[in-house]
């Protein structure tokens, strides 16, 4: 592919750093004939797998398709980064063009008749063939997936099937470009000083920052990204401001126009019930659990369930005690949803006699980038060595090297933290390239992983360091947990890769990350005075540490109705009004006029934005329960760092990957399945585990 004149070679051909990609010899046009040639050489590749004349082995089939498509890995790789992290109307208008050609071309591959019967054959001889734990897990995996993409219907059902996932891909697109729209459409510009009441400093500066990239310089803008918005509900003293703020929040992908995400979401749901029927399940809930731990729609909701009752129990306690604070304050009004963290923030100072503003002078971000690399050598042995001066697709993205023990090179991993207008909102993880030990065509043997984690903190003034909230400071370690799942892989296959796992399983490695962040020997040696270099008071520790379920009942509530919404989309009848559904699905469960959905319908990006998170939300909860036992095998063991405890980690669920069930992989882990008692203890919605 390369070899054709009129594409760029920098697209395939990884020639930078360690085999990192040449960012800066890549221009938004090369995109377009780069994916036109990559898919025609894809195509030419699978019929040869198809056709081959030999009968199928596992060698021939499985092991080809698993390197098949090299070319077109590296070109997607590149352009759904930019896609959601450094986006142009260039790119938006050709991802609306490339998702739906994705899809046909996936389409294609999974109703090829000639080739499923070469799949089919070695699955029904399966345990003939002499393949180890591994190998059968990704020769299951191809079964499934030719399965759930019609090879077994007729033809008329396959080309409903493939128009149906073609029309979904460019609905998700769309959706996604929707919110990104209303989110840079949007600001709330600010000059007095009675409209800036109450805003800490580092608020001001973001804001001031924000306002001068929207050419409003002198000014402080308030924006719809999570960094300045949230502080802005917590911190400003003016309530109307609050409400005009919070309602356009939550109004995102709901404001009429080209924007409004409604009719999607509508026709989102009405295709996905239909694909479901047509592979033969009941709904498409069913459909997306059926190769998770979860397995059934029902196990979800007596899940969620169980937790929404001690949640909104919780958060009606907590409603009460901030209504005592606003009647203090000579105030009439009642508890609404933008006087939730403003208030429940003047209520955590009261009770544990610190604010946030006190605390985030100690969360410095570059500490807490030290921190993270900290605790993966302590548990793991690895050292992360930033390298200056590497073009990445943006200026601000910084490039790692990461090495073993021994100084091998085991991973690249490159850090975008701070929020743009160019970047979707949220934080995630992805990879350029996935960790496996195969023999690719071009001789090579196996490749290590490029991983790369996005953020949407705000970035501060010139001269002054980024200071993050105590969530900020969780979601750096989140998202660097998923970046150790993918950067300790250590499989033969590509497809059960690092994160190649279910998705109730994927936010395991992220969200036990988190618990180090608070490990009282990391907080002391990372949360350092920005101005003085001192560490943070024992006494303001003891307090953090205290107040770690503080407000657990508005979280939780926050989580668990958006997972319960989703579920609910998932199970209706089609052409049921998805609006109509969500707001009786949480009249149905009793959700608080105080509280809303932490992701509502319009703004949904894990499940509307494309398939990833469909029917999946929860798995953030499931992943909790496992995740609040794994760290309590720490607890048990006497040290946060033990030995013992950190290699069967690594063995069991970081490096693992997909090889193996996960409830297999767990249990190698822990010696048994968890309950959801240490999680509901964690959140301090039940007394702890003894």
């Amino acid at each position: 592919m390369a070899a054709n004149a009129s594409l760029n070679p920098a697209l395939v051909n990884w020639t930078g750093h360690e085999g990192l990609p040449r960012f800066e010899a890549i221009m938004d046009e090369d995109f377009g004939p780069a994916f036109d040639a990559a898919l025609a050489s894809h195509e030419a590749e699978i019929e040869a797998i198809a056709n081959n004349p030999e009968p199928p082995t596992f060698e021939n089939t499985v092991v080809a398709l698993e390197i098949a498509g090299d070319e077109l890995s590296r070109v997607s790789a590149l352009f759904w980064n930019k896609a959601g992290a450094h986006t142009n109307d260039v790119i938006q208008a050709l991802e609306r063009e490339i998702a739906p050609k994705m899809s046909r071309h996936y389409s294609k591959i999974g109703t090829n008749p000639v080739l499923f019967a070469r799949i089919d054959a070695l699955w029904e001889r399966r345990e003939q063939l002499g393949l180890d734990l591994e190998a059968t897990r990704v020769l299951e995996r191809h079964w499934k997936g030719f399965v759930k993409s019609g090879a077994k219907l007729d033809r008329p059902d396959q080309e409903r099937l493939a128009a149906i996932n073609e029309r979904l891909a460019g609905l998700g697109a769309r959706f996604g470009q929707n919110v990104l729209g209303d989110e840079k459409l949007w600001a709330l510009m600010l000059a007095s000083e009675e409209e800036l009441a109450g805003l800490p400093d580092f608020l001001r500066d973001a804001m001031a920052a924000a306002a001068r990239d929207r050419g409003e310089d002198g000014k402080y803008a308030v924006t719809l990204s999570r960094s300045i918005i949230e502080p802005f509900l917590t911190f400003s003293d003016n309530r109307d401001l609050r409400e005009q703020a919070f309602k356009a929040w939550i109004a995102r992908g709901e404001n009429g126009g080209d924007t409004d995400n409604r009719a999607i979401i509508a026709e989102t749901l009405s295709l996905r019930a239909e694909k479901a029927r047509l592979l033969g399940y009941e709904n498409y809930a069913a459909l997306k659990l059926d190769d998770t731990m979860a397995k059934t729609p029902e196990t979800v909701n007596g899940l969620l369930m169980q937790v929404w009752e001690k949640a909104a129990a919780r958060a009606r306690e907590e409603e009460a005690e901030l209504a005592k604070l606003i009647a203090a304050e000579g105030r009439n009004h009642e508890v609404m949803p933008w006087d939730w963290r403003h208030y429940a923030e003047k209520l955590r100072a009261r009770t544990f006699s610190f604010s946030e503003s006190e605390l985030k002078p100690y969360l410095q971000l570059e500490k807490i980038i030290d921190a993270c690399f900290a605790v993966a050598h302590r548990l793991f042995g690895i050292t992360a060595t930033e390298k200056k001066g590497l073009a990445a697709y943006h200026p601000d993205v910084r490039v790692f090297e990461i090495r073993d023990v021994q100084g091998k090179l085991v991973a690249l991993f490159l850090g975008d933290y701070f929020a743009r207008s160019s970047k979707r909102s949220g934080a995630w993880m992805s990879s350029f390239q996935s960790q496996h030990k195969l023999r690719l065509k071009n001789g090579t043997t196996g490749e290590i992983p490029i991983i790369y984690n996005v953020c949407n903190f705000a970035k501060p003034a010139d001269g002054k360091p980024a200071l993050l909230s105590l969530d900020d400071a969780r979601t750096l370690f989140h998202e660097f947990g998923h970046a150790l799942h993918g950067m300790l892989s250590n499989v033969t296959y590509p497809s059960v890769s690092g994160t190649g796992v279910s998705r109730d399983f994927v936010e395991l490695p992220s969200q036990l990350y988190e618990h180090w962040l608070t490990v009282p020997d990391i907080l002391k040696t990372y949360a350092v005075h920005y101005r003085t270099g001192e560490p943070m008071p024992e006494a303001l520790l003891e307090k953090v540490l205290a107040a770690r379920t503080f407000n657990s009942g508005f979280a939780t509530v926050e989580f668990t109705s958006s997972a319960l919404v989703d579920m609910a989309y998932h199970t209706a009848e089609a052409g049921s009004d998805p609006l109509a559904l969500e707001a009786a699905t949480l009249e149905r469960i009793g959700m608080p006029t105080s509280i809303v959905m932490r992701h509502r319908s319009p703004h949904f990006l894990h499940v509307f934005s494309g398939d990833g998170y469909s029917a999946g939300y929860y798995s953030y909860m499931w992943s909790e329960v496992l995740d609040a036992d794994a760290f309590a095998a720490f607890e048990e063991a006497g040290d946060p760092f033990d030995p013992e405890m950190a290699a069967r980690l690594k063995a069991h669920i970081y490096s693992i990957g997909g090889a193996i069930d996960p409830e297999d992989a767990y249990k190698a882990f822990r010696g048994k399945l968890p309950s959801p008692d240490a999680m509901l203890a964690k959140r301090g919605l039940a007394a702890p585990v003894l």
